[in-house]
């Protein structure tokens, strides 16, 4: 049966190779998990969803698929795998009439309980396969009296959200880490996870550790004296110039460029930043409410910042080609040159850059102003999802 699982999360597009899987067939062998102890409790298919979880998946990003592949193969089984053992009438009385409303229960008494429970015992007996839809084997979406998310008041409900107690269907149909697909926009977690690549640490300041291995040698040289050595801490020392577009079609934007200017505050202690709108001109600013009191020249802030800054700009390169091309382009000013100039001057003057666009990529090939910036930045624009950011991190650690 685990062969065709592993095929399974093959199929999903999850990275998962054979020896991972030989690691899983020996834990199983191991009896690192196993059946239900006598006196019911554990939960063996719980159980094997973490370990193969913990095997099989080296990132959390894979989790989302992972989830969707495991439910996908093992939907159902959670109560097959129960079904040696006679249901207690007490307990299914006391369940159907929390789920049923009197007029249901009326109806299902005419059909009898040694009824309905014979017509169950036999159903799961010829039952092999997981079922959807349809009036007669147990499964989902259905009008058989058994099941789950299907309509018949004569029945027998099997699964389904209310009636479970922390199960392995539960957590898949949850999808708790949906947000780390590929496919998925970023939070602020996210987006941490993708920048730590970017970091890089060097011992700076004073000697506030303990460096251990210099102690050991330097302690057994000292005839078995102890002989301790400090070192100074660790910080990252990674610098980071951001540039975010702000106003206008940004607007649309402001939670997930919130998101990712949070999380680079965090990550990074050398973070400088400064706002433009549309295009980078001959002035940038801090303060958007003093946007024009308190002004920021970009000739000043390209010679203030050494070439070893990491330089980013946010933005969704969305405005008239005229504001990039033409001086006097801009909608607030009359600019000398044009944006395209002083997008070329930064980008020489901070060789590792990247471009973050918000807006989805599937729409970039409409927009002219996206085809110029995308020119302008060498083809190093990337769009604002998880692996989006992976990337733009990855070409700035080079």
């Amino acid at each position: 049966m685990l062969i065709n699982f592993f095929y399974t999360l093959r199929a999903a597009k999850l990275p998962v190779s054979v020896k991972e899987y030989l690691h899983l067939l020996d834990a199983l062998k191991q009896g690192v998990v196993g059946p239900k102890s006598p006196d019911g409790t554990g939960h063996s298919l719980d159980e094997f969803y973490y370990l193969s979880r913990t095997i099989l998946v080296k990132d959390e990003k894979h989790y989302d698929k992972f989830d969707r592949a495991f439910g996908a193969y093992f939907q159902g089984v959670e109560m097959i795998a129960d079904l040696n053992k006679e249901i207690p009438f007490d307990w299914l009385r006391k369940t159907l009439e929390r789920e049923l409303n009197p007029e249901e229960m009326a109806k299902i008494e005419k059909m009898g309980w040694d009824e309905l429970m014979e017509t169950l015992k036999k159903r799961l007996e010829e039952q092999k396969e997981r079922h959807e839809g349809g009036n007669k084997w147990i499964g989902t979406g259905g009008t058989s009296p058994f099941g789950a998310y299907g309509n018949n008041p004569q029945g027998i409900r099997i699964g389904q959200d209310r009636s479970r107690n922390r199960s392995a269907v539960k957590v898949w149909d949850q999808r708790a880490y949906k947000d780390y697909d590929d496919n998925q926009e970023l939070g602020t977690r996210n987006i941490k996870m993708a920048l730590r690549r970017l970091r890089k640490f060097a011992r700076t300041g004073t000697d506030l550790e303990l460096d251990l291995d210099d102690t050991i040698h330097s302690t057994a040289a000292n005839a078995g004296y102890l002989d301790i050595k400090m070192v100074p801490e660790k910080h990252n020392n990674v610098k980071v110039l951001l540039l975010m577009d702000v106003g206008g079609t940004m607007d649309d934007h402001i939670a997930r460029v919130e998101e990712l200017f949070s999380a680079t505050k965090t990550e990074f202690k050398h973070l400088e930043f400064y706002y433009f709108h549309n295009c980078v001109y001959d002035f940038m600013w801090k303060n958007n409410k003093r946007r024009f009191a308190e002004k920021f020249p970009t000739f000043d802030i390209i010679r203030k910042y050494n070439k070893d800054y990491k330089l980013i700009f946010v933005g969704d390169a969305t405005m008239s080609p005229y504001e990039i091309l033409q001086p006097g382009g801009s909608v607030e000013y009359n600019n000398e040159e044009p944006g395209a100039e002083w997008l070329q001057r930064l980008t020489n003057a901070f060789p590792k850059f990247a471009w973050i666009n918000p807006e989805p990529q599937g729409v970039w090939q409409y927009r002219q102003s996206i085809s110029l910036i995308q020119q302008l930045m060498g083809n190093r624009m990337f769009p604002l999802t998880l692996k989006g950011l992976e990337d733009a991190v990855r070409l700035l650690s080079k």
